[in-house]
């Protein structure tokens, strides 16, 4: 697993002073055999579901629906994306929020982005690879595992 450069970090610090608050989101995509996809950056190490920031005049599905594209070759519509937790990343952030959508229908396409995403892959939610990031680790036990939500990221 890579792990952030000094340039990573410095562009992070800049980012965040850009911006006051912060709005990320997160897909949860289950494949026909019940497995999650999961997608690990260049930039930070860890598997995550895929996502990213929410951009200026861009709405949350639509930031959405354009992550799961860049990042992994999802094509889905914006009805087919529903809300299902909001969470604060407080440890990444002060006022950063996440919110975590699940897409209930899809279908795959090829990825727009090139050199942000080092491996997309399917896993199995109750056993997923090693180096899965906490805040993925928690939202696949309290959707796949019966644990309580949390709030935090």
């Amino acid at each position: 697993m890579r792990k952030p450069t000094f340039r990573d970090r410095v562009f992070q610090v800049w980012f965040r002073l850009r911006r006051s608050a912060t709005l990320g989101v997160r897909g949860i995509v289950e494949d026909d055999h019940g497995r999650v996809l999961l997608v690990r950056h260049t930039y930070t190490p860890g598997w995550h579901f895929p996502g990213g920031g929410v951009e200026k005049l861009e709405t949350c599905a639509l930031s959405m629906q354009r992550e799961l594209l860049e990042e992994a070759g999802i094509e889905a519509k914006t009805e087919d994306i529903e809300l299902i937790s909001v969470h604060a990343n407080q440890a990444f952030f002060p006022n950063d929020h996440v919110l975590v959508y699940r897409i209930a229908r899809w279908s795959q396409g090829a990825a727009t982005s090139r050199g942000e995403i080092a491996e997309v892959r399917f896993v199995d939610p109750q056993n997923p690879p090693e180096g899965v990031s906490p805040g993925t680790r928690r939202r696949l036990g309290e959707l796949f595992g019966g644990k309580t939500r949390c709030e935090l990221w």
